[in-house]
């Protein structure tokens, strides 16, 4: 069975996000860092998040040039909405039924990756 793995980066003071959204371009991070956190992406076999984290990430990725946008466009993402009309970041699927029924799921797809979750404001635990 695929594990969810929940990686999120957060301020000390607990936000999640930037001014103006995405809480990439503040202080650099150190390569070590960034090479760890690229390679717990890339072994990702699905990208799952929310419609808000979807919205602010879709746009952002597609146009960035930064090392994060390969993995982050590649790879399969399954967007959990009840309200989202149409996934245009390419590799989305939405996902419209009970939140643990479908991570279940997902879990039990015959794959060797884990599932990488995203929250904007507070993870959810399935």
């Amino acid at each position: 069975m695929r594990k969810v793995v929940l990686i999120m980066t957060m301020s000390i003071d607990g936000y999640v996000v930037g001014p103006v959204g995405m809480s990439t371009g503040g202080f650099p991070e150190p390569a070590e860092l960034k090479r760890w956190k690229l390679d717990r992406i890339s072994r990702a076999g699905t990208h799952i998040m929310g419609r808000v984290s979807y919205e602010e990430m879709g746009p952002y990725w597609q146009k960035s040039e930064d090392a994060y946008a390969g993995p982050m466009n590649d790879i399969p993402k399954v967007v959990f909405s009840k309200t989202l009309k149409e996934a245009t970041w390419p590799e989305s699927t939405i996902a419209k039924g009970d939140l643990h029924e479908e991570i279940a799921k997902l879990k039990k797809q015959a794959a060797a990756k884990s599932l990488l979750g995203a929250a904007r404001d507070r993870p959810v635990i399935v």
